[in-house]
């Protein structure tokens, strides 16, 4: 076992990212199907420690101390950067989006469900191999696998590592399904005009590699904001715990963020400096999923079951038709619905970081959307964990369980 201290796992981190950039630049495929960079860099570092654990019997493990941080930060600047005064404005597309979203786990769960039991599993099973690891990620996986393994007078065996590892496998098709998607629907749309006046400055996730000017002060004021976020997000967090408001902690986190940037523009006059939120954001961002994409353990998702990998490759091929024919065309068949889709794909099979990464890319090459950077990062941050929950708790209703 070679041990990587945080330290050198945050110059990893960076060093993939650097990596994965210049792998995107010189690989036409891979630029033309939109891959995230930290997807195409983190990769490629996972199948090289594969080779290391398989042929040298050598496992090298980061210290992934700095990940939950980082993963909470990126979620406080999704708050801090959710004016509601623009999410009104998108009030009716945000409300279609959320119908989309909730349609998808309720088909995650039928598809594992039924591959469950004509595959003779236990029915558990393709609950946390359908919305709850998939939709879910891995702190909903985590959760719901400790309630089927404990909570149950015949326990489930393997619960947490089932859920686990879904989550991840659900990460890595997410960051690779939804960039073919996006370049299969494009090519049906009109793609945005470049317009012949100055280019406003993009806010938000938009366009990460722009530059934007910010000063020290305001980026010692943003980082007190989302200080203040994650400290207050996992106060919140082990508060309710246990309680019907149980949620994961980055939502308490990005629900704060939300609260303050809103509270102290109304009380006090204050406006948060979106500049240096965006680049804090994208950093946070950028580095979480470079050490989660890095430090994946191949081996165990080798060592999955069979029948649960059915299930899953079933379930990414499920996620891109439904985006193309479901999302996008419900989201208006246009430009936005294409971005919407990619983003739909890395949220419904991985994470919000996954989905942001490839809207990202979509946008880079394509042109901006503002549209879509203002309705996944609520709706897959916020909206899908309670939504998540109210269906799943719904399937456990059906006389299948009792």
């Amino acid at each position: 076992m070679l041990e990587i201290s945080v330290i050198e796992t945050l110059v990893a981190a960076t060093l993939v990212l650097l990596l994965g950039r210049k792998i995107v630049e010189r690989t036409p495929l891979l630029r033309a199907y939109s891959i995230p960079e930290p997807v195409a860099g983190g990769l490629l570092v996972a199948l090289l420690l594969l080779g290391l654990h398989s042929l040298g019997h050598i496992d090298v493990h980061f210290d992934t101390g700095l990940q939950a941080p980082l993963m909470l930060a990126f979620f406080a600047t999704i708050g801090l950067n959710a004016d509601l005064g623009s999410l009104r404005n998108g009030g009716k597309k945000l409300g279609m989006f959320l119908a989309v979203v909730m349609g998808l786990l309720v088909l995650q769960n039928a598809i594992g469900l039924g591959l469950a039991a004509l595959l003779g599993l236990d029915l558990r099973v393709g609950l946390l191999a359908g919305s709850i690891a998939l939709s879910g990620g891995h702190g909903t996986g985590a959760a719901w696998a400790k309630v089927f393994s404990e909570n149950s007078a015949n326990g489930l065996p393997a619960a947490t590592e089932i859920a686990i590892a879904c989550a991840t496998f659900g990460l890595v098709l997410g960051g690779l399904v939804g960039g073919p998607v996006a370049r299969l629907l494009i090519k049906r749309v009109k793609l945005p005009e470049a317009s012949a006046e100055p280019e406003v400055e993009p806010t938000g996730f938009e366009k990460p590699n722009v530059m934007r000017l910010i000063t020290p002060q305001a980026f010692i004021e943003t980082l007190t904001l989302i200080a203040v976020c994650l400290a207050v997000g996992t106060a919140l967090a082990e508060r309710v715990s246990g309680t019907a408001f149980e949620l994961p902690v980055f939502v308490w986190a990005l629900f704060t963020g939300v609260l303050l940037r809103n509270g102290l523009a109304l009380i006090f006059g204050y406006h948060v400096f979106e500049r240096s939120i965006s680049v804090m954001g994208n950093v946070s961002l950028s580095l979480f999923l470079a050490q989660a994409l890095m430090s994946l353990r191949l081996w165990d998702l080798a060592s999955l079951a069979g029948p649960v990998l059915i299930i899953l490759a079933v379930q990414a091929i499920a996620m891109a038709t439904y985006a193309v024919f479901i999302t996008f065309r419900v989201m208006g068949a246009n430009y936005d619905a294409a971005v919407l889709a990619a983003g739909h794909c890395g949220f419904g099979l991985g994470a919000t970081p996954t989905a942001i990464a490839n809207m990202q890319a979509v946008t880079e090459r394509s042109g901006p959307s503002p549209l879509a950077f203002l309705i996944v990062p609520m709706v897959s941050a916020f909206f899908i964990d309670i939504a998540n929950a109210i269906v799943i708790k719904l399937y456990l209703t059906l006389p299948l369980f009792h």
